[in-house]
C-alpha cells in the first residue's frame, strides 16, 4: 500500500487523537480489499467509504465506477452524490425533530393528532410522536401509494388515511408510512417542508455543500445512478429511487435525500462533538443522548428515529450500544460509535442495476467488523 495517499487525511491541526500510520494503514489495505472484493462479486458497481473520528479522516476509498460501463463512468469519490433512501429518515428529519423538540416545539409523548389534527381514525389518538419515531405506531410498514394515487395530494391523503394495523407499543414495524408522517410534522410545526427545514438549518449551518432533496440537472454527472425502473421505465439518476417518494414530489420524511460521502463525514463528527462542529451548534449534548438512546430493549433496538446494533444487523457483529447507525434501500449507511470515537460511512448503489441484488448485506459486516476490529488495535 502507498501510504502517501493516507497522509493528507491523517494530519489534522489540533487533532488530539493518538496516530498510529501501521494501524490505519492496515485498516485502508483492509476496507480496499474489502470493497474491490464486493464490486468484483458483483455486489453494487460502485461504493465510498469514509471513517473517521471527531476531529480526523483516518481513511477513505473509492470503488469500482458509478455505472457497470467502467469506460464511460467515474470512479466515485467523497463529493459523489447518493441517493440516501431512508438515511432520509435520519439525516433529515430526525436532524430536524431533534431541534423542534429542543426548542420545546414538539413534545415526543404528545399525540400525533396535536400536530396533524387531520390524521383520524381508529386508535390513532393513542399514537405518540415517540411511537412514529420508535416505528411502534401500529402503523404497516409500507403501502404503494404511487399505484393508488395519481399526484402527490392524492398519494399524502391516503398515507393520512392509511389505518393502524395494530393498537401503538405492541411492536415495532419499520414503517415509511410513519416517516412521512414525521415529515408532515416537521412541515405542521416550522412552516417548511422537511427539505426547506433541513436546507435552512441543518446543511445551510454545518456547509452540507451535496444534501438537498430534488438535485438541480446540472449535478447530474456526479449523481450515483440506480436502478432501472420498471415503474418509471428509465434509468434513475438524479431522481428519487423511492416510488413514494417520487409520487410525493420527491420530498418525503422517509426518503428522497441526496447527499455526499464529505457530508455524511461533517454530519457524523457533529454527533461525535456533541452537537457542535467548527464553531457551529446544531444540538444540545442531551438532546443527541436522548435521540441515540434505545427506548425499550425489551421492546426493539430502536432509538429516536436511529437504529442501534444487535450484532446481526449492518452495524456488524462487534459494534455495541451507545454506537447509532441506519442504512438505504439504495445501498447507503451510517454508524456512528462514541465509545471508539468513531464514524463509517458506506455509500453504494446496490439497486444498480435492479433491487434484486442484494449482497450488500454481508458486504456491511465484514466492513464494519474490519474497521472497529483495527480501531480496537493497540495505540
Amino acid at each position: 500500500m502507498k501510504i502517501h495517499r493516507l497522509l493528507p487525511s491523517l494530519f489534522v491541526v489540533g487533532s488530539i487523537v493518538p496516530l498510529n500510520l501501521a494501524r490505519d494503514a492496515s485498516m485502508y489495505d483492509s476496507m480496499r480489499a474489502s470493497l474491490d472484493r464486493a464490486v468484483a462479486d458483483s455486489a453494487f458497481p460502485g461504493a465510498f467509504v469514509i471513517v473517521g473520528t471527531h476531529d480526523r479522516i483516518i481513511a477513505k476509498y473509492g470503488a469500482g465506477h458509478l455505472d457497470w460501463a467502467p469506460k464511460k463512468s467515474p470512479v466515485p469519490t467523497e463529493s459523489t452524490m447518493w441517493d440516501m433512501a431512508s438515511l432520509t429518515k435520519v439525516i433529515a428529519m430526525t436532524s430536524s425533530m431533534m431541534q423542534l423538540v429542543e426548542a420545546h416545539r414538539v413534545e415526543l409523548d404528545a399525540p400525533v393528532q396535536r400536530y396533524l389534527p387531520n390524521w383520524t381514525g381508529p386508535n390513532k389518538e393513542k399514537v405518540t410522536v415517540r411511537h412514529l419515531l420508535t416505528h411502534s405506531s401500529g402503523l404497516p410498514a409500507w403501502r404503494p401509494l404511487y399505484k393508488e394515487a395519481t399526484d402527490a395530494d392524492a398519494a399524502m391523503s391516503l398515507a393520512y388515511a392509511t389505518p393502524l394495523d395494530t393498537l401503538p407499543g405492541v411492536r415495532m414495524v419499520y414503517s415509511d408510512i410513519g416517516g412521512i408522517l414525521m415529515g408532515e410534522i416537521v412541515r405542521a410545526v416550522s412552516g417548511d417542508r422537511v427539505d426547506t427545514y433541513f436546507a435552512k438549518h441543518i446543511a445551510g449551518p454545518l456547509k452540507l455543500h451535496d444534501s438537498m432533496f430534488l438535485p438541480p440537472a446540472s449535478l447530474l454527472p456526479r449523481i450515483a445512478p440506480t436502478e432501472i425502473d420498471p415503474w418509471r421505465q428509465r434509468h434513475l439518476r438524479g431522481e428519487v429511487h423511492d416510488e413514494n417518494a417520487s409520487m410525493l414530489g420527491g420530498v418525503s420524511g422517509h426518503a428522497g435525500l441526496f447527499s455526499s460521502a464529505r457530508d455524511l463525514a461533517r454530519i457524523a463528527q457533529v454527533y461525535l462533538n456533541r452537537g457542535e462542529l467548527q464553531g457551529v451548534r446544531i444540538w444540545k449534548p442531551e438532546t443527541i443522548e436522548e435521540f441515540t438512546t434505545v427506548q425499550d430493549s425489551a421492546f426493539s433496538n430502536r432509538a429516536l428515529g436511529w437504529e442501534t446494533p444487535t450484532g446481526t444487523n449492518s452495524a456488524g457483529h462487534l459494534m455495541k450500544r451507545p454506537a447509532f447507525g441506519h442504512t438505504g434501500f439504495t445501498g447507503t449507511s451510517i454508524w456512528i460509535d462514541p465509545a471508539r470515537d468513531l464514524f463509517i460511512v458506506m455509500l453504494t448503489n446496490r439497486v444498480n442495476p435492479t433491487r434484486a441484488n442484494t449482497k450488500i448485506t454481508a458486504v456491511r459486516q465484514a466492513l464494519a467488523d474490519s474497521i472497529v476490529k483495527y480501531s480496537e488495535a493497540p495505540k
